[in-house]
């Protein structure tokens, strides 16, 4: 097909969506505006399903050679700026930006990249989508959008005008768009750049954790460019953002297997998000009808069978309808940040809770167990891809948007761990202080996250190390908590006490529930295990049925 009747398809689409009409819009405003500009920027929406029905043939140049379909619709609204005279100081049809945005992308093996499967595409120049979490970010720093540049020699004819204009492109560095060595193509002379024209554009390096339903886990840093892209970049964005995915060069790709020989590489993303709730199981379905009548016998039929893996059905009740009532939190989008509920633990038997808790946090798709190397909420460290920023590394918190963060032992932190968890529970935010001058920077600067997940803790009280520390004296019905700070334990939204010698936690029912798993890791002990599997348990979370029924 000709490049002409591309540009003619690409004409027609752009009149039916509605994409003309806003071009005309934006033109409006740069003619408008009192300041000079060397490169207009216009962003098409585009939907490559509408597109393919209009014409194939540029369809398949937006899905598969994104660079030169910009190309054409580049050249088709160059014309039409010329035609009805819409920006006047506009020349050239280089000072023309286009960047194409998708609404979506077939929904084919061959559109999405995991980072985990090899062999890997290194030659496609093309979008794809990729599911994960941003783990780490950078702080915004400026690149080159674009620039123009002049002839040294005043005598040559390229010394005056917009003949020379530089663009950004996905995956190019700063030095491809503007340094000191362009020569003029009529004289050689060397180019200056005329900086009054020079358009800057923000940018954020993040870290991208890829992982796949095998559980193979891959790391990605990618570069994101914030004024091509209207969509804010945070910490763990929600599953219901649907975002595209842009990954344009091939060097990017090789890096994946090891070939970077360690040197910084760069692209163009945006991370994508996406769940979809499976439904209700008929055994769920059949209980709620039978307990309607009750505003709690589904709860605790619930928590009576919950992780039957764990723990015999019967036993920690209370305890196992308290993680249910956190875990169904998580799962309101919409909910307040004061809505989250956080649980203490006290307990003899501390390595019965940690599998159980460990066990439920997987029921959310955002359960994150905090290891006690790394750090639980925000820390600073120096940017080590190139962009001469400081990176903002996410911590547990902030991993567990909209989840669960399980922080285990609560007195194995040190004591300003434990400050800091008390003020972020009782604000619900953490704020990171910027230092200017460790960080390369003129000032100061500070950035505040909201903390949307609730925290799971317990304390050891069996502890050899803390048993001389006890208080003989307890009255019964009370609980020494002497160990942790009392400020601290009132922020905790639930304290439980789970001592095994109660009449409501029987010793030797655990007990054989734990030989008979050691004898048959795999085999389902119990009929509630076979009636309500775990993820029987996942779809309840989704679909907030406890929620809905107390």
């Amino acid at each position: 097909m000709s490049t002409l009747k591309m540009k003619e398809a690409a004409l027609i689409y752009l009149d039916r969506s509605g994409g003309l009409q806003k071009f005309i819009d934006d033109c409006k405003y740069y003619n408008d505006s009192k300041q000079s500009y060397a490169v207009y920027r216009f962003n098409i929406l585009i939907n490559p399903s509408d597109v393919v029905e209009l014409d194939a043939e540029l369809g398949n140049h937006i899905l598969h050679q994104p660079l030169k379909a910009a190309q054409v619709f580049q050249s088709v609204c160059f014309i039409a700026v010329k035609t009805l005279s819409l920006i006047g100081q506009l020349q050239t049809e280089t000072q023309i930006n286009i960047v194409l945005k998708l609404t979506h992308l077939p929904p084919l093996p061959s559109y999405s990249l995991d980072l985990c499967e090899f062999p890997l595409d290194y030659t496609s120049q093309r979008f794809y989508m990729i599911q994960g979490i941003v783990i780490a970010m950078t702080t915004v720093t400026k690149y080159t959008r674009g620039a123009r540049f002049l002839c040294s020699d005043e005598a040559c004819p390229l010394s005056k005008g917009f003949q020379y204009i530089r663009v950004h492109v996905p995956g190019a560095t700063e030095s491809a768009t503007v340094r000191n060595d362009f020569l003029c193509d009529l004289c050689s002379s060397a180019l200056e750049e005329d900086r009054k024209f020079r358009v800057l554009g923000g940018k954020n390096a993040l870290t991208f954790c890829n992982y796949n339903s095998k559980n193979s886990v891959c790391y990605l840093n990618v570069e994101i460019k914030l004024n091509i892209y209207s969509n804010n970049v945070c910490f763990c964005s929600s599953p219901s953002d649907k975002q595209i995915v842009e990954i344009i060069t091939a060097q990017a790709l090789r890096a994946f297997q090891g070939c970077s020989n360690n040197q910084p590489f760069r692209f163009q993303s945006l991370t994508i998000f996406l769940r979809v709730p499976s439904g209700i199981s008929d055994h769920f379905r059949c209980l709620l009808s039978l307990t309607s009548s009750s505003c709690w016998k589904f709860a605790a039929i619930l928590a009576n069978s919950f992780a039957s893996q764990i723990v015999p059905p019967g036993t920690y009740n209370l305890l196992k309808l308290c993680l249910l009532m956190s875990l169904v939190q998580t799962s309101d989008r919409n909910k307040d940040l004061e809505d989250c509920l956080d649980i203490l633990i006290i307990t003899s038997d501390a390595l019965l809770v940690d599998r159980l808790l460990n066990f439920s946090i997987n029921l959310v798709p955002r359960g994150i167990r905090h290891p006690v190397s790394t750090e639980i909420f925000p820390t600073l460290s120096r940017n080590k891809y190139g962009t001469g920023a400081v990176s903002i590394q996410a911590g547990s918190a902030l991993l567990a948007k909209d989840g669960i963060c399980f922080i285990g032992d609560l007195a194995s932190h040190k004591k300003d761990k434990l400050e800091q968890l008390q003020s972020v529970m009782e604000s619900r935010s953490i704020t990171v202080y910027i230092p200017g001058k460790k960080f390369g920077d003129d000032i100061d600067q500070q950035m505040t996250f909201p903390v949307q997940c609730s925290f799971w803790s317990f304390v050891d009280m069996d502890s050899s190390s803390r048993k001389n520390m006890q208080k003989p004296s307890t009255l019964i019905g009370q609980m020494d908590c002497s160990l942790i700070p009392a400020n601290l334990v009132e922020t905790f939204g639930l304290l439980i006490n789970c001592n095994e010698s109660s009449p409501c936690h029987p010793f030797l029912p655990t007990v054989q529930h734990t030989l008979k798993k050691a004898i048959d890791p795999e085999g389902l002990l119990y009929v509630a295990s076979k009636q309500f599997a775990t993820e029987d348990f996942e779809k309840v979370m989704v679909e907030k049925m406890i929620t809905k029924n107390t």
